[in-house]
């Protein structure tokens, strides 16, 4: 019997490229042009706080006219974010990416972020996708 369910851990991108609450957005942006990525994951005490992504830094921050060499990235990211685990289906993060309206989910292993799920690593098929 041929297995179809696929899971987070087969597609998500590992390793997590992460900030402190207080970096500034100049920081978290430049981390985000050095790795080629859209969103960064906030921490805390190994812990994910947020997720702060280039949509964030620009609407809410640089549009209101705020500097973003003093603004954190805590300030701006959202906070308490959604999650999978490295065993949940990807039938189930996807699932969680629709209902919550959002292309990435933090990976979290015993409370530890250990990846990063984006809509561009699911095999999605045309049409499955109605978030924005």
């Amino acid at each position: 019997m041929e297995r179809t369910e696929r899971y987070v851990r087969e597609v998500m991108t590992p390793g997590v490229a992460a900030v402190r609450p207080d970096a500034s957005l100049v920081e978290a942006a430049q981390l985000m042009r050095a790795e080629d990525i859209g969103g960064v994951v906030v921490t805390g005490g190994g812990r994910v706080l947020g997720v702060l992504t280039d949509r964030d830094i620009t609407l809410r921050a640089v549009a209101d006219g705020a500097d973003p060499l003093t603004v954190s990235a805590q300030s701006v990211c959202t906070p308490n974010p959604v999650v999978v685990a490295p065993d949940d289906a990807v039938s189930e993060a996807l699932g969680l990416m629709r209902a919550h309206a959002v292309h990435r989910l933090p990976v979290v292993e015993d409370g530890r972020p250990v990846g990063m799920l984006c809509i561009g690593d699911l095999p999605v098929e045309r049409g499955a996708w109605d978030g924005r």
